[in-house]
């Protein structure tokens, strides 16, 4: 048993585990609405939109959040801007996030004095969260969730049709602001702790896993948050024992799982398909 515990014996530990199940969990959450609307790619490009925020921000000097938390508003802002003049989503997407990419790759060419805590905006570093990012976490972490309760249903009316949610009433555009703005702050909240480079996959794979599992909204916001995070509580404490990267062990084993349950749901369905259905003649 003191072997099981041992890790929790850290302080460090303590805090990676809790930040990497909030972050989990509300990755979890926002990423059905993401997986739904198919909004992958906005995603993965704002997260690298951010790291150009991120880099001027240690140039700068300024605080982490402040700085990214500025810098992804105002590229979710852009993009938003950009689609409503004309140009398509996918492009404005493209535009904004690649040239504030390759804005912070500039930077860091031209300034080599990058500490490892910027390196953990690149890959992650969930075991080195100071006390401060476990607060910061915990603080998006109620605030996006009580949003996401408070605007359950506008959300879900513009999540499946904005033709629909136009005419019930809802403010799409708004709703469109909204969403991309909480979506720049769970980016820049959980930058650090899992990285640019694996940061979609906590978003996308626990949505797309509870998607196999329940065609009801609810209920894959309920499994997807569960399973994200669940997942991140193995992955992590895994690392530990397995002196892997922690992110890195949250992502695959996030993919085994859902392998696993790809593969489950198929063989129930061919199952399915091969059982007789019930006539009244075979039952006289």
């Amino acid at each position: 048993m003191d072997f099981l515990l041992k890790p929790f014996q850290y302080d460090f530990f303590s805090r990676a585990m809790m930040v990497g199940v909030m972050s989990g969990l509300l990755c979890g959450v926002m990423g059905v609405y993401i997986t739904t609307r198919r909004m992958s790619y906005i995603a993965h490009g704002l997260s690298h939109a951010i790291l150009g925020g991120a880099v001027m921000t240690y140039v700068l000097g300024l605080n982490f959040y402040i700085g990214s938390g500025i810098w992804g508003f105002g590229a979710a802002l852009l993009i938003q801007y950009l689609t409503g003049r004309k140009v398509y989503s996918d492009a404005a997407i493209g535009i904004v996030t690649t040239a504030s990419f390759a804005l912070g790759v500039a930077v860091i060419s031209s300034y080599r004095k990058f500490s490892q805590n910027f390196e953990a905006a690149l890959f992650g570093n969930v075991l080195g969260v100071s006390p401060t990012d476990l607060w910061v976490v915990t603080g998006v972490t109620i605030f996006l969730l009580s949003l996401v309760f408070v605007f359950y249903r506008p959300l879900l009316f513009w999540c499946f049709d904005r033709e629909v949610a136009q005419v019930q009433g809802v403010p799409v555009f708004a709703m469109d602001t909204l969403f991309a703005l909480m979506l720049a702050t769970l980016l820049v909240a959980t930058l650090q702790v899992l990285g640019v480079t694996l940061i979609i996959s906590a978003v996308v794979i626990p949505a797309s896993i509870a998607r196999l599992l329940s065609n009801h909204f609810g209920y894959m916001m309920v499994i997807s948050g569960v399973l994200g995070a669940a997942i991140s509580f193995a992955g992590i404490y895994l690392s530990y024992y397995f002196d892997i990267a922690s992110g890195a062990s949250v992502v695959l084993l996030s993919t085994l799982v859902f392998g696993i349950v790809l593969i489950w749901t198929q063989f129930q369905r061919r199952r399915q398909r091969h059982i007789p259905s019930l006539h009244p003649s075979h039952l006289s």
